[in-house]
């Protein structure tokens, strides 16, 4: 048996960042992420969101990787809240996400960091934050797509 724990914190958008996800229907979103990502074998530690984006905090198990777990996260819960007509428009995720690692010291922090998601953007807007993100994790900002560069 393999032991691993590789913590990420993932965000993701909705695309062009409508803003889509309500206060009233986040908590059934979410709710919704969490019950598809147990039954996946996907462990998400913590997850939480604004309109136009979500913040989730991961830990991969050994034989899964970022692009299928954000694929499955993404895919499926777009999919459940389009049959249930969760929004009233059509709800896309854009294409791209961020994904860093977080070290084990850092995870309280970082659960912080989601939990106060609607009071930190009192006072930072998503492009700032995005900016931020790019900045401090050393993305190259001619790599990145269009969506993130906004």
């Amino acid at each position: 048996m393999s032991f691993v724990k590789i913590y990420l914190h993932v965000v993701w958008a909705t695309k062009k960042r409508e803003p889509f996800l309500k206060k009233s229907i986040r908590p059934i979103l979410f709710q919704h992420i969490l019950q598809n990502a147990r039954e996946k074998g996907i462990y998400v530690d913590f997850i939480n969101g604004v309109e136009d984006h979500i913040h989730c905090l991961i830990s991969l198990g050994p034989t899964q990787n970022i692009a299928n777990v954000m694929q499955l996260i993404k895919g499926e819960s777009s999919f459940w809240a389009n049959k249930v007509e969760l929004v009233p428009e059509k709800l896309t995720w854009a294409e791209e996400y961020f994904a860093v690692s977080v070290s084990e010291s850092q995870v309280d922090s970082v659960r912080n960091y989601i939990k106060n998601q609607e009071e930190h953007h009192k006072k930072k807007s998503f492009q700032i934050e995005c900016d931020e993100f790019i900045e401090k994790y050393g993305f190259p900002i001619a790599d990145l797509p269009s969506e993130l560069k906004e």
